[in-house]
């Protein structure tokens, strides 16, 4: 067999700006690869939602490559292993990736390595996962890691840029190795569905909800981002997270110069930054970044106030509605995303780490990076030092800010479907004859407030003012 470069897919499901993917090519024949690899779909972050999107994104992909002129491999095993076993198979020199950042992905990277040790190729790593080429390479004045958003995202901004690629024509080895194939579904996974409603995976699905936004709703982000009952975010979380997608060339497509394109570039720096703050703190992942925090809340074990919020019947509509969209569509609005883990650390009290993992395994967008950096954000015990009472947010008075017509609410919660707009994000305040009349009687029809919401915010700015003064 003629000697082929490899390229091993990560999370770079894609064909168009793929560094990895050019360098290959331009040596040769390529032998595309993915490996499904049981430490990642059933390990700690294990979660059916994304897995099927992974599974869709594959099949995508698949396509793609099949009409470049090479066919994708795909092999259940672990990579450590079973790439060594590629290359002597195909006598391969290179085997090229697109470099990671997370802990895991780089222990693994490792493992490849030392592996290949035995063999007569190198591995080869490429951008391709943040805007700036090396997101990590981005320093303070004072030549340390970034741990504030602001100056980073000044210096972000002043970074150079790589020139995204088009997808190249690719050349299939003279020996078509043997594949698995991309499994048909979660079952053959030995995993169940547990999303009803979630966007579609793979490149193609992901370019035109890009398309979508770039040729309507990125006009209007810096104002309508935050709405609820507007469909006027990318939702490009997960396309992002699982590469089908390249950030630098999403950033590229900002040709527009209003506020909403520079509040949308704003969140794909955000996206750069988390993974900044992962790669030189990944204690992160199980520890809160601020050391004043570690050990000094008293945070709430109760297993019933933590089901009432994850099942959406917590008796506040707002975090209600956010819950069982996530529980539906395996997304939720970032708006809502920061309310609900607002309301679950500090109006309920129970451990940020909680929220973050019943995230991971339903969102489509799981990223450890940016879910635990958003989660740590909005506990306050992450890179965002602010007062904790900044990052304390009302449900009633989101829902009257960002909800103001309902819409949303009554969306996600049709029990409140017929309550009038004046009682909607406080219904237990409605009349006994105005419960009856929306067919709506709290306690019966909809759960009354697990809280009270003065209370728990006076408690909340307690604990954390003693776990400050404990350090």
């Amino acid at each position: 067999m003629t000697a082929a470069d490899i390229v091993w897919f990560r999370r770079d499901l894609r064909v168009h700006d793929h560094p990895a993917l050019h360098a290959a090519a331009a040596q040769g024949r390529v032998v595309p690869v993915f490996f499904l690899d049981d430490r990642l779909l059933h390990g700690r972050h294990a979660s059916p939602t994304r897995t099927q999107f992974l599974l869709e994104s594959l099949a995508d992909l698949a396509s793609s490559l099949r009409e470049l002129g090479s066919p994708l491999i795909v092999r259940h095993g672990k990579p450590e292993q079973l790439l060594p076993e590629l290359v002597r198979e195909t006598g391969a020199r290179r085997v090229h990736v697109t470099r990671d950042l997370t802990p895991f992905a780089r222990d693994r990277g490792r493992g490849v390595a030392e592996a290949l040790a035995d063999t007569d190729a190198e591995m080869v790593a490429h951008p391709g996962l943040t805007v700036v080429e090396d997101a990590t390479a981005l320093r303070t004045q004072a030549g340390k890691p970034y741990s504030q958003f602001t100056p980073f995202y000044r210096t972000w901004g002043q970074a150079d840029r790589r020139k995204p690629l088009a997808a190249p024509t690719l050349r299939a080895p003279s020996k078509r190795p043997q594949s698995d194939g991309v499994p048909k579904s979660l079952k053959a996974l030995g995993l169940e569905p547990e999303v009803d409603e979630p966007l579609p995976g793979g490149e193609s699905a992901g370019s035109d909800r890009l398309d979508w936004f770039l040729h309507g709703p990125v006009t209007d982000y810096a104002r309508n981002h935050d709405l609820l009952g507007v469909d006027g975010t990318s939702k490009l979380g997960a396309y992002l997270h699982l590469g089908c997608l390249s950030p630098r060339a999403i950033e590229a497509a900002l040709s527009h110069t209003g506020e909403g394109a520079e509040a949308f570039r704003r969140q794909l720096c955000w996206r750069d930054f988390y993974h900044h703050v992962h790669y030189f703190r990944p204690e992160n992942a199980w520890q809160e970044h601020q050391e004043r925090y570690r050990g000094t809340l008293p945070w709430v074990d109760d297993d019933e106030v933590f089901d009432a919020w994850a099942t959406g019947q917590t008796g506040f509509p707002l975090v209600d509605a956010a819950m069982r969209q996530l529980l539906r569509e395996g997304w939720m609005h970032n708006r809502a995303r920061m309310l609900v883990g607002c309301f679950l650390t500090k109006h309920l009290g129970v451990d940020w780490r909680r929220g973050e993992s019943h995230f991971m395994r339903l969102l489509l967008d799981g990223d450890q990076a940016n879910n635990n950096g958003n989660w740590q954000w909005i506990a306050s015990v992450g890179v965002d030092t602010a007062p904790v009472f900044r990052r304390l947010y009302s449900p009633t008075l989101h829902q009257k800010r960002y909800d103001p017509d309902g819409k949303y609410v009554r969306m996600y919660v049709p029990e409140l479907a017929d309550v009038p707009d004046r009682y909607l994000a406080e219904p237990w305040r409605m009349p006994d004859d105005a419960q009856e009349a929306a067919g709506c009687v709290i306690g019966r029809d909809y759960p009354e407030p697990i809280v009270d919401l003065r209370l728990a915010r006076e408690q909340a700015l307690a604990r954390y003012r003693e776990a400050s003064s404990n350090t």
